[in-house]
C-alpha cells in the first residue's frame, strides 16, 4: 500500500501571531523575543527575514541587520492554545498525527475519516480551515513517505502547498542540496562537501557501507532517503524524553569566559525547546567536544524540575566551571535536560498517502 502523508508547517508561527493579534505590527519586521545584549531570535516574521533575520539569531545581529525590527516578548500561553486549536483541525481527518512542535506536524490520511482517496485535496483543505479558523498560513508537503513530504512542505513557503508524487521521488531528490535533506545540519554538510557530496545526486553515488563509515547510523537514513526512500511510520503518541541543542564554533576556544558566553547562548536555545515542547526536566548535562575530537559529557540531577532559565543556565554554568579542562581548547558545546520525573512529554502524531 503506497502511504498518504502530509507534512503542515505554519508560516512563521510565532511571529505570525502576533501580527494578527496586534495590527500595529502587520507587514512589519517582527522578531519574537528580547533585544537583550544576551537576547536571541526565538521567531522572525517574513518581513524581517528579508533582511536576514533569522532565528536562533544574537538579538544585537539581528538589529544591526534590520535596525527597525521590533521586538516582541512571548506569549506561550497563545501560541500553545492556537496550536491545540490546528490540532483540532487535523484530528477532524485522522488520528495519525504527529505533531513534531507547536508549529508542525505529519498526518497519515492513508484512511482517512473523510473518506477522500486525495491527500492533496485534504491537505489543501486543512489549510484553508486554518486560515478560516486563526486567521494564520501553512504550508503542506504531500507524499508518499515522511522524508519528501517534509521536504515538500519547505518548498513553496509561505502558504505553500506541494506535492512529490512517487514516480517523480528519485529525481526530485536527486536535485535537492544536501542542506535540504532532514537531518542533515551546518556541520555534516561541510562534511559532505569535503567529500564531493553536495547535492541528492552525488549522495546516491555513495554506496550504504561509505555513508555508514562517514556518518555512522545516519548513514544508512542517508542512503535511503537519496534514493526517496523513508521506511518511518507516523507515530501518534512519541513522548518527549530529553532537549538539547549545541553550538560548533568557528575557532576552537580555551578562554573560560568565551565558553561561558558561549553556553549562555546554547542554554538559551534549550530553554526555548522545552517551551516549545512542553518539557521539564531534572537532569542538566553539558557536552563538551575538544580539538581532538574527544567527547566528554558531565551532568547534575537536581532536586526539582527546570522550569525556567535562571535554573537551567545556574546548573550549567555550575557544570562547566567544576570541569576541568586540561587546557585543551573545545570545539563544541552542548547542553541537554532530561529525566521529567512526574512531567509528562508532549505527545505527537504522522501520516501517510495514497491517491495524489
Amino acid at each position: 500500500m503506497v502511504r498518504k502523508i502530509i507534512h503542515i508547517d505554519m508560516d512563521a508561527f510565532y511571529a505570525s501571531i502576533e501580527q494578527r493579534d496586534n495590527p500595529d505590527y502587520r507587514g512589519k519586521p517582527v522578531a519574537v523575543g528580547y533585544p537583550e545584549a544576551r537576547g536571541v531570535v526565538a521567531a522572525a516574521s517574513y518581513e524581517a527575514r528579508r533582511y536576514g533575520v533569522r532565528s536562533a539569531m544574537a538579538s544585537t545581529t539581528a538589529l544591526k541587520r534590520c535596525p527597525h525590527l521590533i521586538f516582541v516578548p512571548p506569549h506561550f500561553d497563545v501560541y500553545h492554545a492556537v496550536s491545540d486549536q490546528i490540532r483540532q483541525i487535523f484530528l477532524d481527518y485522522t488520528d495519525l498525527v504527529e505533531p513534531l512542535s507547536l508549529d508542525e506536524a505529519f498526518l497519515d490520511v492513508t484512511e482517512n475519516k473523510k473518506g477522500n482517496p486525495s491527500a492533496t485535496i485534504i491537505a489543501r483543505e486543512i489549510k484553508q480551515r486554518i486560515k478560516e479558523e486563526t486567521g494564520l498560513t501553512a504550508s503542506a508537503g504531500v507524499s508518499f513517505n515522511k522524508f519528501l513530504a517534509k521536504i515538500a512542505s519547505d518548498y513553496r513557503k509561505p502558504d505553500g502547498l506541494f506535492v512529490v508524487r512517487p514516480q517523480a521521488a528519485e529525481k526530485f531528490v536527486e536535485t535537492l542540496q544536501v542542506e535540504q535533506f532532514f537531518g542533515v545540519g551546518k556541520v555534516t554538510a561541510e562534511k559532505m562537501h569535503k567529500h564531493g557530496i553536495r547535492t541528492g545526486a552525488d549522495l546516491k553515488k555513495c554506496s550504504e557501507a561509505v555513508l555508514v563509515d562517514l556518518f555512522g547510523k545516519a548513514g544508512h537514513q542517508y542512503y535511503l532517503n537519496a534514493r526517496g526512500l523513508d521506511y518511518r511510520e507516523v507515530e501518534p503518541e512519541r513522548i518527549t524524553k530529553s532537549v538539547s541543542a549545541e553550538s560548533t564554533f568557528d575557532h576552537d576556544k580555551d578562554s573560560v569566559l568565551h565558553l561561558q558566553l558561549e553556553l549562555y547562548q546554547v542554554a538559551l536555545e534549550v530553554m526555548k525547546r522545552m517551551e516549545k515542547e512542553q518539557f521539564f526536566g531534572r537532569t542538566v548535562t553539558v557536552k563538551i567536544k575538544f580539538a581532538d575530537f574527544k567527547i566528554i559529557t558531565r551532568s547534575r540531577t537536581l532536586p526539582e524540575v527546570v522550569k525556567n532559565f535562571q535554573q537551567l543556565w545556574s546548573a550549567a554554568k555550575t557544570i562547566l566551571r567544576n570541569t576541568d579542562l586540561g587546557g585543551q581548547k573545545v570545539r563544541l558545546l552542548g547542553l541537554g535536560i532530561s529525566n521529567a520525573g512526574e512531567t509528562v512529554g508532549r505527545k505527537s502524531i504522522q501520516l501517510q498517502l495514497d491517491l495524489f
